[in-house]
């Protein structure tokens, strides 16, 4: 998951439950029983938890432009065609590709001693023998910010702000920003590299991958995050009041253009003028671990949702259409391909799965006036999982994103994030992450998500803004 500027946004305006409790009663709603009969059926499905367990067993990590990646769509045009899916194919795209090399760090003095590190996607390379330099420590991302231009030259910046777990993810956003474009502003301020503290909220010695962007100009230097645990170990260090050397050897490298691809499969509906239910997730992942939450879960929540719905004995009004986007973690160009390969299609709605397999808790639409009975239709239809109608509106994610900006409404199906960075972008993200029955949970959720909305009767037209 790289949500950056759709996830910024979004926790700029996030609110708390409690203002939730105040708004105004729904006008009372009938259950739809075929619906409700769908949504009991997810409760005891387990096509999403196989899903997850082929991809991750079967292909494992799938990291953008690499032969795994590659190898995973031809992995998934067969399981949605086993599933039943219709128009199965792959939509390619060119993109630019970031590529690993060997990477380590340690203390040299005054405390010598290895340290757990991981490059940053886009980071900049070292010299071949690395680099031996002084650290500068910043207790946060500000402080880095207000560092005097070329204060920094000749030295290694530290961050090591910390992030507390919530439930809405919120502290991604606020404390990501020390990875999102904290080594723009090193480089900016004449550092020669910068390690940062994972973000995540684990405290354990598996580092926390992820991208980060260096604006035009701006040359990309050496950027890494150190694991939770060596990050603190690494400012007690400081804290003792000596210099601190550090030697560091990232060989990370752009490699050119290479080829990606969406996976798109579909439910067929029965009116094309209605507009598409776009679902999906993300089918690339960071390279550490196997990539069941971020995104395994997320693909396989949306597709076995749609197949229930598709096995339910009726067509949808709308088609339904699942799209696995080929790459979001490196720059959300799967999503930005779909979108501009879609653009003369009518889309009704879009919403993707994200933020791993723990239980959905809210839910949050920006569906046009007309249509917002569905989305009273669908608080009912929720309520019975424990889900909530929030009070804002959706930010829809880095996939669905380019999508929705075209006017598409969005909803959002949001997890519980409470231990989601624990492990998001680590060794960590692998098959004993799930819970099934949470997972189960989440699939309920999604089918009765694109019941009500596959088969509204309501014209669901594009989103105006200020309307």
């Amino acid at each position: 998951m790289t949500r950056i500027a759709p996830f910024l946004a979004a926790c700029a305006v996030i609110t708390a439950v409690p203002v939730v409790a105040q708004r105004t009663a729904a006008p009372a709603t009938a259950v739809d029983a075929k619906v409700a009969a769908l949504r009991d059926k997810a409760l005891t499905d387990d096509t999403a938890y196989k899903i997850v367990e082929g991809i991750t067993t079967e292909v494992g990590p799938r990291m953008t432009g690499t032969e795994a990646e590659a190898r995973a769509r031809v992995w998934s045009v067969a399981k949605l065609k086993a599933l039943g899916f219709k128009n199965v194919r792959i939509e390619t795209y060119q993109l630019p590709v970031w590529q690993r090399g060997a990477e380590s760090a340690e203390i040299v003095s005054p405390y010598p001693q290895k340290l757990r590190l991981v490059g940053l996607g886009n980071s900049g390379a070292t010299p071949p023998a690395g680099l031996t330099l002084p650290v500068t420590y910043f207790a946060s991302y500000n402080d880095l910010a207000l560092a005097p231009v070329g204060s920094l030259k000749g030295r290694i910046a530290f961050v090591s702000n910390s992030m507390q777990p919530t439930q809405d993810g919120s502290s991604y956003g606020s404390q990501g920003t020390a990875r999102f474009v904290g080594p723009n502003v090193a480089s900016k301020k004449g550092a020669a590299a910068i390690v940062i503290r994972s973000i995540g909220t684990d405290q354990g010695r598996g580092p926390h991958a992820g991208t980060t962007n260096f604006e035009p100009g701006v040359t990309p230097i050496p950027a890494a995050a150190l694991s939770v645990s060596d990050a603190a170990n690494l400012e007690r260090m400081i804290k003792l009041g000596k210099p601190v050397t550090m030697r560091l050897i990232l060989d990370d490298h752009q490699v050119g253009m290479r080829e990606s691809g969406n996976v798109v499969a579909e439910v067929p509906g029965t009116d094309p003028k209605a507009g598409i239910v776009l679902v999906g997730g993300h089918l690339d992942s960071w390279d550490l671990g196997t990539g069941a939450i971020d995104d395994g879960a997320g693909i396989a929540i949306t597709a076995a949702a749609a197949k229930i719905v598709m096995d339910g004995g009726q067509r949808p009004r709308r088609t339904i259409r699942v799209v696995w986007f080929g790459d979001e973690e490196s720059g959300g160009f799967g999503g930005l391909a779909y979108a501009k390969a879609h653009a003369g299609e009518r889309h009704a709605t879009a919403a993707e799965s994200d933020f791993g397999a723990d239980r959905v808790w809210r839910f949050e639409s920006s569906l046009p006036a007309a249509a917002k009975p569905i989305e009273d239709r669908l608080a009912v239809a929720l309520a019975p999982l424990g889900i909530i109608r929030g009070a804002d509106a959706p930010h829809g994610g880095t996939d669905v994103g380019p999508t929705i900006a075209t006017g598409v409404a969005g909803i959002d199906l949001n997890q519980s994030g409470q231990r989601y960075f624990d492990y998001h972008h680590t060794p960590e993200d692998t098959l004993e992450r799930i819970d099934p029955e949470q997972l189960r949970q989440n699939v309920a959720a999604w089918t009765a998500m694109i019941a009500t909305v596959a088969n509204a009767p309501e014209e669901i037209g594009p989103i105006v803004p200020g309307k």
